[in-house]
């Protein structure tokens, strides 16, 4: 993993100093050493961090051809790369690395960008076509590596971390339709500042001389709900998944530096351990984020399963004041508004890894994205897919749900007078279960915005703001509704918040290089296939993965329903540093800075939770995690009022 830049002026030129900025602000994502190419004509750019994980000795970048009329800097891992290296050189290629990256410019000098489906793994990278004249970036399939884009008097920028644009002289500036949505959701390719754009996942950006465009090359494509029976009987489709998902688990320990595993006591973490240990024959450091408050610790499950398949368990406890401590640099790092004190937990565990001497760890994000794994997935299951069941029934199973996930209230799971999107009801029939929390989050925190920011966008279809910008007819039109829901999930929240707030900015934040097994794409194209009735039995979720997986996890986690990974909320505990640094910071006169925002609506809002009972401060937790991380990010990031 590492951190990339890269300026092109067709009609300018990019000085050392451009890039040097981007690089420095980027050092945290590769410590190891940085390396800077600008072209003779001076019209194009690449920097590099390093954070060296494959090829310790000779894998620094930029890296070019045998002619050196490609450029590279890569971000991330190619899997599997032994085999593109031999097959490269056989046909007469000569490499000058030992590294995975390498094989990024041997396969386009040889099929130009359509060579991005022969890539396996997590990566987002920059490569300069001389011949063409053209800048050529790709992100990985599910963004598990994030890359940004900037175009600013004449030149384009783009970079891992927004921040570096910033440093290389794009102005950082609030998106005012993205700063109002932001509370709720974003549609892909978009973030909260103004001109500053995403590559989608899946997707490539060529820039030349002609303009820029941006082409998809990779989708989940769900099937349709036909009714046709299903492909295999329960057992191969079991089968199948534990094929390619140990695979992937194998795959991702391959590394020139030693690798460890998190692990909470959810499935996810717990497959991916007991998978690994079978491919390790001395005992993998598995690292356990712990708290002082039991509806939010996992921390004796952990221990549980580290046990059952001789790992080595090392608990890092975490408590509120440490994440008041941590929080702004939390925000400054992950560039996003949060809704939870997850983010800077994550933050901390990363921290703790690196200290423990590792660069590199296997995580569980995305196995809830691919298996309907939270509990708004198997709401949507009950209310808009339960095959005609008994209507009594189904409401108990609701009840059920609901009592079983009372963290989740307002956060994964609908809180108080149903919020529908218009749109979504005409075009799906239905508003996943997930959408409507988080429109009625947004009706809740509309008091918090500026009157006139309000009433520029208070007609505004929240769903319109997500469909507007996805094809709605090929990729959701006659879906499972599960599916659907699924679908719109990983292309807001998976890769804008998740892999993103819980994953790659705090683990790079400390140099940790993040290997997300689930996410691997022949993973999520078995998967794809498999009917809605493996990944929810009943009220079971991920059922095709405890099966998979029985006999690397513990009985107590293959009968475990889903916990999301959340710290406590900040109200729960008013007297400690959390709680006091939400206070400080939101009723101090840097809320009167940030544009969008009315002082005087954010006080009343605090002071309407002074005496309110647990469940009422749990549902408000999200909208005070988001102010607090709007203010910080504003400070953090300079943004222009």
């Amino acid at each position: 993993m590492c951190g990339i830049v890269a300026a092109v002026a067709f009609d300018g030129s990019v000085s050392p100093e451009t890039i040097d900025r981007g690089i420095a602000v980027l050092r945290h994502r590769g410590p190891d050493g940085t390396g800077r190419w600008i072209a003779d004509h001076q019209r194009v750019g690449l920097g590099h961090a390093r954070l060296s994980i494959i090829d310790l000795e000779t894998g620094d970048q930029p890296i070019a051809n045998e002619d050196e009329r490609l450029w590279l800097v890569a971000n991330g891992e190619f899997y599997d790369y032994e085999r593109d290296r031999k097959e490269l050189q056989d046909r007469g290629h000569r490499l000058r690395t030992k590294s995975d990256s390498e094989i990024a410019v041997h396969h386009f000098e040889e099929l130009g960008a359509g060579f991005v489906h022969r890539l396996r793994g997590e990566f987002a990278f920059a490569l300069w076509d001389e011949r063409a004249h053209a800048l050529v970036a790709v992100r990985d399939r599910h963004g598990v590596k994030p890359l940004f884009f900037a175009e600013h008097e004449g030149c384009l920028y783009l970079a891992s971390e927004m921040k570096a644009l910033f440093a290389m002289g794009v102005p950082a500036r609030w998106d005012p339709e993205a700063a109002y949505f932001g509370l709720g959701l974003r549609p892909p390719g978009t973030t909260l500042f103004a001109g500053v754009h995403a590559v989608p996942p899946g997707h490539y950006l060529i820039a030349s001389e002609r303009g820029l465009r941006v082409h998809r090359y990779w989708d989940v494509d769900y099937p349709a709900a036909d009714g046709t029976a299903q492909a295999m009987s329960d057992e191969e489709y079991v089968s199948e998944f534990r094929r390619v998902l140990e695979d992937s688990v194998r795959t991702r320990l391959r590394a020139d530096v030693p690798v460890a595993c998190y692990l909470s006591g959810g499935l996810d973490s717990c497959a991916v351990l007991g998978l690994a240990q079978l491919h390790r024959t001395d005992p993998v450091r598995a690292f356990t984020l712990t708290f002082d408050h039991e509806d939010y610790d996992e921390g004796a499950i952990a221990r549980e399963m580290a046990a059952h398949c001789g790992a080595e368990f090392v608990p890092v406890p975490m408590k509120h004041d440490e994440i008041a401590d941590h929080f702004s640099d939390s925000v400054y790092h992950s560039e996003q508004l949060c809704i939870n004190g997850h983010g800077v937990a994550k933050y901390l565990l990363s921290r703790a890894v690196r200290d423990a001497g590792f660069k590199v760890v296997l995580t569980g994000e995305g196995s809830d994205e691919l298996l309907a794994g939270y509990p708004h997935f198997r709401r949507d299951m009950l209310l808009y897919d339960n095959g005609g069941q008994d209507p009594a029934e189904v409401e108990r199973m609701l009840r059920q749900l609901e009592a079983a996930n009372q963290v989740s209230r307002g956060l994964l799971m609908p809180e108080g007078p149903r919020a529908a999107s218009p749109l979504m009801e005409r075009l799906l029939g239905f508003t996943p279960s997930w959408l409507e929390t988080q429109l009625a989050n947004f009706v809740r925190a509309r008091a918090l915005f500026a009157p006139e920011y309000f009433r520029s966008f208070q007609e505004r279809d929240l769903g319109s703001f997500l469909l507007d910008n996805l094809d709605v007819r090929s990729q959701l039109e006659g879906r499972a509704p599960v599916h659907q829901s699924l679908y719109l999930w990983a292309k807001t929240v998976l890769h804008e918040y998740i892999l993103c707030v819980l994953g790659d900015r705090m683990e790079m934040a400390h140099s940790i290089e993040g290997r997300v097994p689930f996410l691997d794409h022949t993973v999520a194209e078995q998967l794809r296939d498999v009917p809605v009735s493996l990944k929810i039995r009943g009220t079971t979720e991920k059922y095709i993965l405890r099966e998979a997986t029985k006999d690397v996890i513990t009985d107590t986690v293959y009968r475990r329903q889903k916990h999301p990974f959340l710290s406590p909320p900040s109200a729960h505990e008013p007297d400690q540093g959390l709680w006091m640094l939400v206070q400080d910071t939101l009723r101090s006169k840097v809320v009167e800075d940030v544009p969008f925002l009315d002082a005087s609506g954010v006080h009343a809002f605090l002071d309407g939770l002074q005496g309110a009972d647990a469940g009422a401060r749990t549902v408000a937790e999200p909208g005070l995690m988001s102010l607090l991380s709007t203010v910080f990010l504003h400070e953090r990031m300079g943004v222009a009022a």
